[in-house]
């Protein structure tokens, strides 16, 4: 049985620039219970974003919103944006080893 990822479970999990220096992720959930997955800090936080991205945990910056069923992640470019060595400009496709970040098991009834 294949595992269940972030991306499988989340209505959309998207990256973007926050300024030449910085990357912003969103995993938008689709309900309050897969939000409380995302959300859990012993599931995704610093150190684990850290290791995805190869950045410093203390430069990564988690923003849970449960009104809107939102976990916004935020961390320095690895290079500034247009630079030589930036091969994703809008990092557009830095959400992906997000998206592809197995999810606990679930419960019987999820």
């Amino acid at each position: 049985m294949a595992e269940t990822t972030f991306g499988d479970i989340a209505l959309e999990v998207r990256s973007k620039n926050a300024g030449p220096f910085w990357v912003t992720m969103e995993l938008f959930m689709r309900n309050p219970e897969d939000y409380a997955l995302a959300a859990a800090p012993e599931i995704i936080n610093e150190d684990a974003i850290a290791f995805l991205y190869c950045v410093r945990a203390e430069d990564v910056q988690i923003f849970r919103i449960p009104s809107l069923n939102v976990v916004k992640i935020s961390f320095p470019r690895p290079v500034p944006q247009g630079g030589l060595l930036d091969r994703d400009i809008h990092a557009g496709q830095h959400h992906v080893p997000l998206a592809s970040l197995a999810t606990p098991p679930r419960t019987a009834g999820r």
